[in-house]
């Protein structure tokens, strides 16, 4: 499974921002930390702030920061969150039944349990597990 760029930059902000803590940082700053176009984070900022996970500040001296504590912020749930399609493959999708492998088909079985097994393991993680290490992260 491969997350779309927009789960990744919705993580990688999380965790930016996991860094900073209670400090606001923009758009532009951490679209040039992580050499990401301020346009597309936009978009990935506006559907943080929507889900919950961020507040942000219009104006002069606004910006954005987590909305909950790190502890409280599940990855599983984060990807769940900003992922459009986690289906692995076509069968998954109720409304496109169209693989002749289906009605004999053990694939589907092994790749749903790959999937449930991928995310039991994201949701034993927080924001606060990977904020072990990202001083380098932090403003000076």
């Amino acid at each position: 499974m491969q997350f779309t760029h927009f789960t990744d930059y919705s993580l990688r902000t999380l965790i930016y921002l996991g860094a900073q803590q209670n400090m606001l940082a923009t758009i532009s700053e951490v679209a040039a930390k992580y050499s990401i176009s301020q346009s597309h984070l936009t978009k990935v900022v506006h559907q943080l702030a929507n889900r919950g996970y961020i507040q942000t500040t219009r104006g002069k001296g606004g910006g954005m920061r987590l909305a909950r504590l790190p502890q409280l912020i599940n990855i599983g749930d984060v990807v769940r969150d900003m992922e459009e399609n986690i289906n692995l493959v076509e069968c998954f999708n109720a409304k496109n039944q169209s693989c002749p492998l289906l009605p004999a088909c053990i694939l589907k079985s092994v790749l749903l349990e790959a999937r449930k097994n991928f995310f039991n393991t994201l949701d034993r993680y927080t924001l606060a597990d990977l904020l072990t290490n990202q001083s380098f992260l932090k403003k000076t």
